[in-house]
């Protein structure tokens, strides 16, 4: 049903449809367009006025301004709202958002696990939350002793030579893997010749993008019939000009790469450099340490392995484990502990090797507090058991669900997360993201949909260790009823999905294509 006229005049009603029948009963007709707590919320733009402010500021004394000819000439038409207006319009929104706080969050590849509160307790302590990266380092060696630490555990968990610390999050990590591998092939005078970078079909969708940010060309590496790499085909595509290989392990496919040794080996002899995404390591920390299979460099990401907040833009951390032959290149700044204390080698003439700075500090003291806290409150153990409980948690969805959905590359185990595809919902007419739409109208954020893109359709479902078997239980029933309804026909459940989320389904193409990035005021009519 329609809001009242009274409360849509002159604002815009798109993703407010009429609806009549079945979907109208999912709609509630109130005057204030108000459901219950569900509360209706317009843009800043709309409930705003430009004529006020929430702040009182008297009258400057005079003065001359130095602004010249850019002094503003109107209105900024910004919109004005008291303190209890912005902290309600805040709120409502934080509202109609989705959250690991709220439920279980299914996002394959994204490792959306629960964040401790006992982290977020300890990254406020003054010492840590309240210092400034323009600090003497003398003031700070508790700061830097925390660093050291956590480096060490990174150390002890990847079988690496050495972390860099100062990449701000997954992207940042692999360009700086990179950048090591190019700067170590440069020392080696092999810099003109060695240009291109091997990119599995299985890796994630940002190490090429990465490579070929700092000047590689890639060449692609594609999968077996089982969703794993093939040491022979990465043999056939090795050369003088090869400088690297990025291979995500666990892969996207939520599968081990078993050949991991025998490509690093291959790799090796080639006079090339392994690199490995550690984007998946939450399902292999601490039961296998890459530096043992080989691998030259890997950046971790803190969010996912380590539990700190995963969104919303950053803060970031993305650690780079560094082999002992790409040590020396690590950027700056970068810890080393003397007879006076721990300091951080910031000057180019202390490490002529080093690529330089990434970033203008050490990293993010918050998330380091986070992940070390993490780590600690674990145990070497606890971390052990958090990847086998990942890796069994995602089984027991996928061994749940099997007899349904369609496995892509059958009926095995898998890794952190499980993956299907959409051959079993071609009879129905539906596609995953109808599959999808639905399960937000069962209170879930949907899973990663069509991707890895070397699966058609494909739905990729990651619960992490922190669910509960009640919570997976419960998560398997729904999935289990919305394909048993898709299967029976009744497709309106799914083609116009969501009925009860704040707003209906989009024109996602017409959004990606026409994107609307800013406010008109409406005409009034």
């Amino acid at each position: 049903m329609n809001r009242p006229e009274r409360l849509t005049e002159g604002r815009p009603t798109q993703g407010r449809p009429t609806q009549t029948g079945e979907a109208a009963r999912s709609e509630i007709d109130t005057f204030t367009g108000n459901r219950a707590l569900a509360l209706e919320e317009g843009l800043i733009f709309e409930i705003g006025r430009a004529e006020v402010t929430g702040v009182d500021l008297d009258e400057p004394a005079p003065f001359t301004d130095r602004l010249g000819g850019l002094a503003r000439k109107a209105a900024l038409g910004l919109p004005g709202l008291s303190e209890p207006e912005a902290m309600r319009h805040y709120v409502r929104l934080s509202q109609k958002n989705y959250s690991i706080d709220a439920g279980l969050y299914p996002l394959g590849s994204c490792t959306m696990k629960h964040n401790p509160r006992l982290n977020e307790a300890l990254a406020r302590l003054p010492g840590f939350a309240d210092i400034h990266p323009l600090q003497p380092q003398s003031t700070v060696q508790g700061a830097l002793e925390l660093m050291e630490e956590l480096a060490r555990w990174l150390l002890a968990l990847t079988g690496m030579e050495a972390i860099a610390m100062s990449p701000k999050a997954g992207a940042h990590g692999e360009a700086c893997g990179m950048m090591a591998i190019k700067a170590a092939i440069a020392a080696k005078g092999e810099g003109a010749t060695r240009k291109i970078v091997l990119v599995p079909d299985s890796a994630h969708g940002t190490n090429p993008a990465s490579a070929t940010r700092i000047g590689f060309e890639i060449r692609s590496v594609p999968a077996r019939a089982d969703g794993t790499v093939d040491a022979a085909e990465v043999r056939r595509r090795l050369g003088p000009d090869v400088a690297a290989i990025m291979l995500t392990n666990p892969n996207t496919c939520g599968l081990f790469e078993k050949d991991i040794v025998a490509i690093a080996e291959v790799v090796h002899e080639a006079g090339a450099y392994f690199y490995c995404d550690g984007a998946n390591f939450n399902a292999i920390m601490g039961k296998a340490r890459p530096g043992d299979l080989g691998v030259d460099a890997m950046h971790i990401n803190l969010h996912k392995t380590f539990s700190t907040p995963h969104g919303g833009g950053g803060p970031g951390a993305g650690p780079v484990a560094l082999s002992a032959q790409l040590a020396p290149f690590a950027p700056l700044p970068f810890l080393r502990r003397d007879d006076n204390g721990l300091r951080l080698i910031e000057q180019a003439s202390e490490a002529p090797q080093s690529i330089g700075r990434m970033s203008a500090f050490h990293g993010q003291m918050g998330m380091f507090v986070r992940a070390l806290a993490y780590m600690l409150s674990h145990g070497a153990d606890g971390l052990r058991q958090a990847s086998e409980d990942a890796v069994l948690s995602a089984n027991y969805i996928r061994a749940s669900l099997a007899d349904l959905l369609s496995q892509p590359f059958g009926d095995k185990l898998c890794m952190h997360e499980a993956l299907f595809d959409d051959a079993w919902l071609k009879p129905t007419g539906l596609t995953t993201l109808d599959f999808a739409k639905a399960l937000i109208d069962e209170g879930y954020h949907p899973m990663t949909i069509y991707f890895p893109l070397v699966v058609h359709g494909a739905m990729l479902i990651e619960p992490t260790e922190s669910e509960s078997k009640a919570s997976l239980d419960l998560f398997i029933a729904t999935m289990r009823d919305l394909a048993f309804a898709a299967l029976r026909g009744e497709t309106e459940r799914f083609l116009a999905a969501p009925f009860h989320a704040p707003r209906r389904r989009l024109d996602e193409t017409g959004a990606a294509r026409r994107p609307i990035l800013k406010w008109t005021k409406p005409v009034a009519e």
